[in-house]
């Protein structure tokens, strides 16, 4: 090994403690040593202390003074960007030695659309915690039809359920598991006139009022695809939201119509009396997955979660029939 690597080593060996890096990390985050220092609880000359530990281990600048305060040098976010790793690494390792102490709890991180946590999530969470009662569930409202995956390329979330809009290549830095094809219909509420009809053609439906979510939205690009597939111009909405609430309590109603996955309405039907109409709306469908990144040892209650997540889904009927009995 050559010696400049042995000298780095031993330095960093000796120097370099995961104390200064959460030190860096909350200084860079508050743009202050001073209020740094009062998050963490500790002296300002002791923040002042690690990051001379740091830059003195690395030989490098780590902090520039800025009207502002400090800002991180390129030095100090290239070190904090692999040190996003490490620490989220220890707490994985944390949550599996509590997970092997007592394997009924722990804690999963979920990221997913509304559209998901309006059924099928909460049907994984209610198996899941029946069997487990102890787990803890934390579910953040994320995007996964843009195919960024923000929040778990920031480790914000242990794993992401949704619908995506194409496959991923071998090259992406995370894991996509298709846990089954989601159709969508064409739904109104029980009360609509149109629910009794044994046939409609879509070119009936109009100038009917519509519910459609925001045209940024993923599912629109569908809505488009099929008006379109029948030469049809696509209906100029009464209504424009994602949110799922606002579309469920419209739709009950009876005056409006709407497009929704079939996942969305087995678990919904009953609760907000919702008809998939007979309407040919083409074979429009989008594949929901897991996604997990590559290079992260998942915590056990995860992985756990992720077989309950594939239960769930055998267990489920998305066949047209079932939709519209």
């Amino acid at each position: 090994m050559p010696r400049a690597r042995l000298d780095l080593d031993s330095r960093l060996g000796r120097r370099l403690r995961l104390r200064d890096l959460q030190i860096l990390s909350c200084v860079t985050e508050w743009g202050s040593m001073a209020k740094a220092a009062l998050h963490l609880g500790v002296s300002q000359p002791s923040v002042s202390e690690a990051i001379a530990n740091l830059e003195a281990a690395l030989a490098v600048r780590l902090l520039d003074r800025s009207p502002r305060g400090v800002e991180p040098t390129i030095y100090a976010n290239a070190l904090l960007k692999r040190g996003l790793v490490v620490f989220d690494e220890l707490r994985q390792g944390i949550k599996d030695i509590e997970f092997l102490a007592d394997p009924a709890t722990g804690e999963v991180r979920i990221g997913c659309p509304e559209s998901m946590a309006a059924g099928f999530v909460p049907a994984i969470v209610d198996r899941f915690s029946r069997k487990y009662p102890a787990a803890v569930f934390h579910l953040f409202d994320a995007n996964t039809g843009s195919l960024e995956f923000k929040e778990l390329r920031e480790r914000s979330v242990d794993l992401m359920i949704g619908r995506i809009s194409r496959p991923l290549t071998e090259d992406d830095d995370v894991n996509v598991e298709i846990l089954f094809d989601d159709p969508f219909s064409v739904v109104a509420g029980a009360k609509s006139r149109w629910v009794s009809r044994r046939k409609i053609d879509l070119a009936e439906l109009v100038d009917e009022p519509w519910i459609f979510v925001q045209p940024n939205n993923v599912v629109y690009s569908l809505v488009v695809e099929a008006f379109g597939a029948r030469g049809l111009a696509v209906p100029r909405a009464k209504v424009y939201s994602n949110s799922m609430h606002v579309r469920m309590h419209l739709l009950a109603t009876g005056r409006f119509l709407t497009v929704h996955a079939r996942s969305v309405l087995q678990h919904n039907a009953n609760r907000w009396s919702l008809k998939a109409l007979r309407v040919d709306f083409g074979v429009q469908q989008l594949p929901v997955a897991i996604v997990t990144l590559k290079k992260r040892t998942l915590n056990p209650v995860a992985q756990r979660f992720i077989e309950y997540a594939r239960a769930v889904t055998k267990s489920m009927s998305l066949s047209s029939d079932a939709a519209l009995s």
